[in-house]
């Protein structure tokens, strides 16, 4: 799925990256903690987050995410934004629940990452 088709389906605001919104994505992952994004993720996944801190921004490019999905209307900073831009990260907002927006991801065919071991 292309994160245009992501910003549709959760009538999100680019805030940063609107030129790379062809770009493919190939899995989702919703969570806060950003100590599960660095143990499950890897390049290729969108992630969907309510925190708004400069760990997201780092913890996306130490793993080479390109996209980050802020929900719950929570508007990150400026910095945050300009170091997201600084990465070639594209940052959407959308005013959706961490779990609405992973459910209308998945209703439209974009899968949640595997977890060796997991049993779903």
């Amino acid at each position: 799925m292309k994160l245009e088709e992501i910003k549709e389906i959760l009538d999100a605001e680019v805030l940063t990256g609107e030129e790379y919104l062809d770009r493919e994505v190939i899995s989702a992952f919703g969570s806060d903690l950003m100590s599960d994004v660095l143990a499950f993720v890897d390049d290729g996944s969108v992630l969907l987050t309510g925190l708004t801190n400069p760990q997201v921004i780092r913890t996306a490019e130490m793993i080479d995410l390109y996209a980050i999905v802020f929900v719950r209307g929570k508007k990150p900073s400026k910095e945050i934004i300009e170091m997201a831009k600084s990465h070639n990260i594209t940052v959407l907002l959308t005013d959706y629940t961490l779990y609405t927006a992973c459910g209308k991801l998945y209703e439209k065919g974009l899968r949640g990452i595997s977890i060796e071991g997991a049993t779903r």
